[in-house]
């Protein structure tokens, strides 16, 4: 498949046949419905509503093939929309029967759903004749099937952001109970989420508990957790603040079982990602070009795991520009007669991959030579602001990922250097 939209959309519609049966399927989590049209977008048959269940799946089967003999036709081809993960199921059902099942996006959908009739109504009967209409003009995806590896990375990283979002959660509200029951202890630890301070707190939770002991209890107690202490001079400061706080006074054994519960869920969270981190690194030793690309300077394990779970085999891309339009990374432009708008990004993609091909593009230009060299010409010679040389650099990374995965060759400095800046 051409990487160039026009080509692409070009050989999506050459694709379609007379002898082609169009079905549409609007996802839901119980019950689907199924509408058909031929390849001139004549309605065929009348609309099907069959359960997500085998039962529901054979009737969809059946149906399939009664419209495909009425009408002479001995080609199938299904689109759906990529509900949540309701359309898994009944897709792989398919695919393993030998149909041709593709996607639409949602989006365009959306957008579609006044061609038929001009009204805004919204059905479920309705939205499956769009989705079968969409496809049988070419406006539709293919699934990419991609190897257990990579579906295990995917899998993994969708653990990973759950797991860092309680870990983010459970750190905030520690730093609010920090400000509401001792806030005096900002004042000795600046970080309240290092070992000394996650001690004090386990230790000695409130002011009440630290201003009737010594300082060389707190040191004792602080043994007890970790290796290296704050100090006799850093005990006795806190007692001290401990003696004259101005944190709450009342409720103190449910804000001490509240500030328990937090800690717990903050170790929790943190053996939860390491333990996800260590089989995200595992698996991406399993990716053949995954070795060169870590090779390269400024590109993390984490991040190359979050690029290949959500983009799949990167060697399935013919060009760095598939995969920036898969990302949503591609330019969109505004223009009409004399007015030109200005370019942007379409944002037509997976959002995750966007953010982990930013945040690799971020530790380039902060970490690699050649892309710190690329960023500061585009600013300072070309002029560009900050961001769009970021965004342009964006572009150039896509395209030596895809570069690197289809040839299964090393990264090449003097290769990435545009010609004005090797020289």
């Amino acid at each position: 498949m051409k990487f160039k939209s026009q080509d692409k959309q070009n050989q999506l519609l050459e694709k379609m046949t007379a002898q082609h049966l169009v079905v549409g399927i609007d996802i839901a989590q119980q019950t689907h419905v199924a509408r058909a049209v031929n390849f001139r977008g004549i309605v065929l048959g009348n609309p099907l509503s069959f359960s997500n269940d085998e039962e529901g799946f054979h009737n969809l089967l059946r149906w399939i093939q009664t419209l495909q003999s009425a009408h002479a036709l001995t080609a199938a081809i299904v689109g759906m929309e990529p509900t949540g993960h309701y359309w898994l199921n009944v897709s792989k059902w398919l695919a393993e029967r030998q149909f041709e099942v593709v996607l639409v996006n949602p989006h365009l959908v959306k957008k579609n759903k006044e061609n038929r009739d001009n009204t805004p109504s919204k059905s479920d009967k309705k939205d499956a004749l769009v989705i079968a209409d969409m496809v049988k003009n070419g406006y539709y995806s293919f699934i990419r099937t991609t190897p257990a590896a990579f579906e295990e990375r995917r899998v993994f990283l969708s653990n990973r952001d759950f797991v860092v979002k309680r870990l983010v959660s459970a750190k905030n509200q520690i730093h609010r109970w920090v400000d509401v029951v001792f806030p005096e202890l900002r004042q000795v630890f600046t970080n309240i989420m290092c070992t000394g301070s996650l001690a004090t707190l386990r230790l000695f939770p409130t002011p009440d508990d630290m201003c009737t002991l010594q300082p060389q209890d707190v040191i004792q107690g602080w043994k007890s957790l970790m290796k290296r202490h704050a100090g006799e001079r850093k005990a006795r400061t806190l007692i001290a603040l401990a003696s004259r706080s101005v944190g709450s006074k009342q409720a103190l054994h449910a804000y001490k079982l509240h500030l328990k519960q937090l800690l717990d869920e903050y170790d929790l969270a943190c053996l939860q990602l390491e333990t996800v981190e260590t089989e995200i690194v595992a698996v991406l030793e399993r990716i053949p070009f995954a070795k060169f690309m870590l090779a390269v300077k400024g590109i993390s394990a984490i991040s190359l795991a979050g690029i290949l779970g959500e983009a799949g085999d990167l060697s399935g891309f013919v060009h760095g520009n598939a995969l920036l339009r898969h990302a949503g990374l591609n330019l969109a432009e505004a223009s009409s007669g004399k007015w030109t708008g200005q370019m942007k990004i379409s944002k037509r993609g997976r959002s995750r991959l966007r953010r982990f091909i930013f945040m690799m593009t971020m530790s380039l230009v902060a970490n690699n030579p050649e892309f710190k060299a690329m960023h500061a010409y585009n600013v300072q010679v070309k002029k560009m602001k900050k961001m769009r040389s970021i965004m342009k650099l964006c572009g150039k990374l896509a395209r030596i990922l895809v570069g690197m995965a289809r040839s299964g060759e090393a990264y090449n400095p003097p290769k990435t250097m545009p010609i004005q800046l090797a020289a």
